[in-house]
């Protein structure tokens, strides 16, 4: 059975290592005869500010409150074209990828604002809709692609962090928090520091991963 996959992609060069494990994804995915859509959102010109703007009118004009007018959007089609095309997105996938390098021990402010306003309340979770086990979108597999700018020894719990409380908001936070099986992460430590010959490795390495995501075991699942 094909996959639909949608790539969050949260990189600023064309050319760097991490939107070369971007183009890996694709390639990949598309040569297994998956549906792919990417959304580059430094391309797309994203904005990761969710404000009035997101809505075609308020409900509440007189007293803004982000939440409930995510809610009135939902329910009235009241997102701009522009947003309305990630939700879409969001729900047309079986398996979303955060494609991203790690920025003072996150994601790319580009990419959390999609976040913040995609995963809206009304769509992802509230107005009935359960969180965790009881989560809107048990039937989707999320996983983190993520460089760093450190080697892999400098990320312990006496430096800075061990990968799993770094990646806790989004693990648990953002995919598990909205039903979704969430898979181990794929992690390219410090390519910048890396020869090209380790930087191809770690390419190939990565198509590995792909190849394994059936069979790895999840750090969240619902199944």
């Amino acid at each position: 059975m094909n996959n639909k996959i949608l790539i969050v992609h949260a990189h600023p060069e064309p050319n760097s290592f991490c939107s070369g494990l971007k183009e890996v994804a694709r390639q990949y995915f598309t040569g297994q005869g998956d549906q792919v859509k990417v959304s580059d959102l430094y391309s797309l010109g994203f904005d990761p500010v969710g404000d009035q703007r997101d809505f075609r009118e308020l409900n509440n004009p007189t007293y803004f409150k982000y939440q409930l007018e995510q809610m009135n959007a939902c329910k009235t089609k009241g997102f701009t074209d522009e947003l309305q095309a990630e939700m879409d997105k969001l729900i047309w996938c079986d398996v979303l990828i955060f494609n991203f390098p790690l920025w003072w021990f996150g994601t790319p402010a580009i990419l959390k604002g999609w976040v913040d306003r995609v995963f809206a309340m009304g769509l992802v979770y509230g107005d009935g809709r359960g969180v965790y086990e009881n989560g809107t979108f048990k039937d989707k597999t999320a996983f983190v692609t993520m460089t760093t700018g450190g080697p892999e020894v400098a990320y312990t719990a006496d430096k800075n962090g061990d990968l799993s409380t770094i990646l806790f908001p989004i693990h648990h936070g953002m995919f598990y928090f909205a039903g979704m099986t969430v898979l181990p992460p794929f992690i390219s430590w410090g390519p910048a520091r890396k020869s090209e010959e380790e930087r191809k490795a770690d390419l190939v390495l990565y198509e590995n991963y792909l190849g394994s995501i059936e069979t790895l075991k999840p750090i969240y699942t619902n199944r």
